[in-house]
C-alpha cells in the first residue's frame, strides 16, 4: 500500500502555489477558466445577503472575510498584485469591507442591490466586497441587530457555493473528475470548427440584434417554503414548476396585454450538476443549462402543468454535449479577445438570443458553523447578467426567495406574485391522478 507523509503533501501544496502565483504574476486572470473569463469580462455579479443577531464590526467583519477565503480560495484569484490562496493583508480587508449605522431596516435588503459595477473599477483589489448595516441602539424586536451583504464577480463564486459557505464548508473548485471520458482528436477537431463557426454566428446576430441598455431594477420576494409546497402537492406539480409558473405568468400578465410573449415565453433555467463528463469540461461551473419554452396560457392551472411536463423532460435530456460545445465556444471568445480586445464587444455580453428570462434554482442554503453564525431567515441570493432578466430561487429551511434582477418594465409587475399565489390558493382543483415528483434541490 502506498503511504503519503504530511511533508509530502505540503511540499506538492507548495509547488502548486509556486505555480498559481506565477501564472497571476502573468495576468491577473490567467487562472481563470474560459467561462470563468466570460463572466469576467460581462461584469457578471453576484450576491448573498440575510440578517444577523450580530452586531458586526471591522474586527468581526474581517473574520468573516478571512473564513470565506479559507473555505473558498478561488476569491484570491483575478486581480493585480494576487497571492493565490493567501490571507489578505489589511490594507486590502479595509478596502473591501463596510460597516454602517443605520436607523432601522426599512427597504433592505432590497435598497442594497444593484449592478455591483464598483467590484470592477480597481484592478488592485479582490473581485469581491463584504458590508455590512448595524443597527444604531441595538437589535430590533425581531432580534435582528445587522444586515450582512457579500457581493462579488460571478467569475469567483455561484450558486452552489453560496450554498456550501452558508453551511461553512468548502467552496473550493476542483478540475473535475479524475474519471472524465477523453475526446477522440476528430470529434475535438469537429468541436473546434463548430465552436468558431457558432462564435462568429453570435457575434453578428449579438451586433445586429443586442438590445441597447435598459433601466434596471432589482427586488426580492420572500414566501414559506410550505405554503407553496402544500400548493405544489395540490396542483400535482413539482414545486420548482410552481416557482417558474408564478414567476412568468405574474411578469407576464393574464389579460390581453402581455409584457413577455403572446405565445410563448422563452426561458433559460440552470440546476447543480456536479458531473463532468469529458476532458473538455470548464472544471469550474458546476451547473447545467436547460433551455424551456413555455406555452402561454390564461388557465394558470393549466400553465404549470404544462411547464410541469415540460421540465420533466427538459431533464431527461443529456446536455453534457452542448456544455462542451458552449465551452469551445467561450474558449474561441476568448482567444478572439486576445488578439484583439473589441471582440466580442459589449453588444455581445447583451445578446440573450430570444431568451425572456433566466430561472436560476440554487441548492438549498442552511446556515450551520461559523459561517453564518447568528443569521436568520429569510436568506436572499442573486445575480445580475447586462441585458439578461433573471430570477434566483433561493430555498432555505423555512422560507424560499426568489431574488429579481430585471428590466424596469418587469419589476413593477413582481407585485403580482403574492395576489396571484392567494387567488390560486383559493381555487379548487379537480383531481387529476398526476404524480408529483418531490424536487431534491427544493
Amino acid at each position: 500500500m502506498k503511504g503519503f507523509s504530511s511533508v509530502g503533501v505540503a511540499s506538492e501544496q507548495a509547488v502548486l502555489l509556486e505555480a498559481a502565483q506565477a501564472a497571476v504574476d502573468r495576468h491577473p486572470q490567467a487562472l481563470f477558466s474560459d467561462f470563468q473569463w466570460f463572466l469576467f469580462e460581462a461584469k457578471d455579479a453576484v450576491y448573498f445577503t440575510a440578517f444577523s443577531k450580530l452586531a458586526f464590526d471591522k474586527d468581526t467583519i474581517g473574520n468573516v472575510v478571512a473564513e470565506m477565503v479559507a473555505l473558498a480560495p478561488q476569491l484570491t484569484h483575478g486581480f493585480v498584485g494576487a497571492r493565490p490562496g493567501q490571507p489578505f493583508p489589511k490594507h486590502l480587508l479595509d478596502a473591501i469591507t463596510d460597516i454602517q449605522l443605520v436607523d432601522s431596516f426599512d427597504g433592505y435588503p432590497d435598497k442594497w442591490l444593484g449592478h455591483s459595477q464598483d467590484i470592477f473599477e480597481r484592478t488592485d483589489l479582490p473581485l469581491f466586497r463584504v458590508q455590512a448595516a448595524v443597527l444604531r441602539g441595538g437589535p430590533d424586536a425581531e432580534g435582528r441587530a445587522s444586515v450582512l451583504q457579500v457581493r462579488a464577480s460571478h467569475a469567483l463564486l455561484e450558486g452552489a457555493d453560496s450554498a456550501l459557505l452558508t453551511r461553512s464548508q468548502s467552496a473550493a473548485h476542483g478540475m473535475g473528475s479524475d474519471q472524465k471520458k477523453r475526446i477522440g482528436i476528430a470529434a475535438r477537431a469537429f468541436n473546434m470548427v463548430q465552436a468558431q463557426l457558432l462564435a462568429w454566428t453570435y457575434i453578428a446576430l449579438a451586433n445586429l440584434l443586442a438590445p441597447n441598455e435598459k433601466p434596471w431594477g432589482f427586488r426580492t420576494l420572500a414566501i414559506k417554503r410550505h405554503r407553496l409546497r402544500l400548493l405544489a402537492n395540490r396542483l400535482g406539480v413539482r414545486q420548482r414548476s410552481l416557482y417558474f409558473a408564478l414567476v412568468t405568468y405574474a411578469l407576464n400578465g393574464d389579460g390581453p396585454t402581455k409584457h413577455m410573449s403572446k405565445r410563448v415565453i422563452g426561458a433559460a433555467y440552470t440546476l447543480l450538476d456536479d458531473r463532468r463528463s469529458t476532458d473538455a469540461d470548464d472544471g469550474f461551473l458546476r451547473v447545467k443549462a436547460l433551455q424551456a419554452k413555455f406555452r402561454v396560457s390564461d388557465d394558470f392551472v393549466e400553465f404549470v402543468r404544462a411547464i410541469d411536463d415540460t421540465v420533466g423532460k427538459l431533464e431527461l435530456k443529456d446536455v453534457s454535449k452542448f456544455m462542451v460545445l458552449m465551452g469551445s465556444v467561450m474558449k474561441t471568445l476568448r482567444g478572439l479577445n486576445a488578439m484583439w480586445k473589441g471582440l466580442p464587444g459589449k453588444r455581445f455580453m447583451r445578446f440573450n438570443m430570444g431568451i425572456e428570462i433566466a430561472l436560476t434554482l440554487v441548492p438549498p442554503h442552511r446556515t450551520y458553523g461559523p459561517m453564518t453564525h447568528g443569521m436568520v431567515e429569510p436568506l436572499y441570493c442573486g445575480a445580475w447578467h447586462p441585458g439578461q432578466n433573471i430570477c434566483t430561487f433561493c430555498p432555505g429551511r423555512e422560507y424560499i426567495t426568489m431574488n429579481f434582477s430585471m428590466e424596469g418594465r418587469h419589476i413593477a409587475n413582481v407585485g403580482k406574485i403574492m395576489p396571484l399565489l392567494e387567488r390560486i390558493e383559493a381555487m379548487d382543483f379537480a383531481p387529476t391522478g398526476r404524480k408529483v415528483v418531490e424536487d431534491e434541490a427544493a
